[in-house]
């Protein structure tokens, strides 16, 4: 599986240089922090899940493809299917479950203190992507594994589902700025970072939208799809209203964040309703509920 681990990270090499640099030459929001000491925290956290992956899990969702073909395991193992169509269904299969478990960490109270690591963001780009807590990501490695186990998608459509996942969350992260008639097509096949950063909305009612990774049908399909944010995208607040100062949010708090950070108001109840105006002061600044 070497050749696969060399496919991945060149793959996730590219898919962030490429990101980054565009950030760089059409950003579409202007940043709140200096992306020095935030890249320093993400890039740290990164570090972190790597490495506890590599030590904790070391059988990767590859080598349970694997070994679910050898054995007979899984859905698409029970059944003949021409390889390209297997390859296909269990990155769509995958991707659905992905969706789900995403809108399971918002709703379930122990996971949510988990992924605010993820939301507590202030600002967001290429690293916010990667940037979430290490127990979560062991328990979506897990995930993923028991998912491979239970789809049996071949190996070679794992592979291809792992790269285009981290491409995925890497671009569509992303501080860049598309043309909106160009968005709009994307958005019709992929998630685009318009249609992600409203779930990066300090407002709750986007925060509990758009859940989607990879693909925009699952949101669409399962009624938390939100086109626009309430403030628009280059004024809208990112990251959660309880965590903002910056000053609070070092690599080591962060990383304390899910037992010491206040939960806030993440229920899954404020879902589907458009955001109410509540406020706005004298400088135009609005305030949405």
């Amino acid at each position: 599986m070497d050749s696969e681990l060399i496919i991945r990270s060149g793959s996730f090499a590219a898919a962030f240089a490429i990101t980054a640099l565009w950030e760089m030459a059409s950003p579409r929001r202007r940043l709140t922090q200096s992306k020095p000491g935030r890249w320093f925290n993400n890039l740290g956290i990164i570090l972190m899940d790597t490495i506890s992956v590599r030590v904790l899990m070391p059988a990767a969702a590859v080598n349970i493809a694997a070994a679910a073909e050898a054995s007979g395991w899984g859905l698409l193992n029970q059944y003949y299917m021409h390889p390209a169509l297997a390859v296909v269904t269990g990155i769509l299969l995958m991707d659905c479950i992905i969706y789900l478990q995403h809108l399971m960490f918002h709703a379930v109270p122990i996971l949510w203190r988990l992924h605010m690591v993820h939301h507590a963001d202030l600002d967001i780009d290429c690293t916010t992507g990667l940037r979430f807590h290490p127990v979560e990501i062991i328990i979506s490695a897990a995930i993923k594994m028991a998912a491979v186990a239970v789809i049996g998608p071949p190996v070679a459509g794992v592979i291809a589902f792992e790269i285009i996942l981290n491409a995925a969350a890497i671009f569509n992260h992303g501080n860049i700025n598309l043309p909106a008639g160009l968005d709009r097509i994307l958005r019709l096949m992929i998630v685009t970072p318009d249609m992600h950063r409203v779930h990066h909305s300090v407002i709750i009612r986007e925060t509990n939208s758009n859940f989607g990774f990879n693909f925009p049908w699952w949101d669409r399909l399962f009624g938390t799809y939100r086109s626009q944010p309430a403030a628009g995208h280059t004024v809208m607040t990112i990251g959660l209203s309880q965590f903002r100062e910056p000053g609070k949010l070092t690599l080591l708090r962060i990383l304390l964040l899910p037992l010491t950070g206040d939960p806030g108001a993440y229920s899954l109840n404020r879902i589907g309703a458009d955001p109410k105006l509540a406020a706005e002061d004298r400088s135009g600044s609005r305030t949405f509920l």
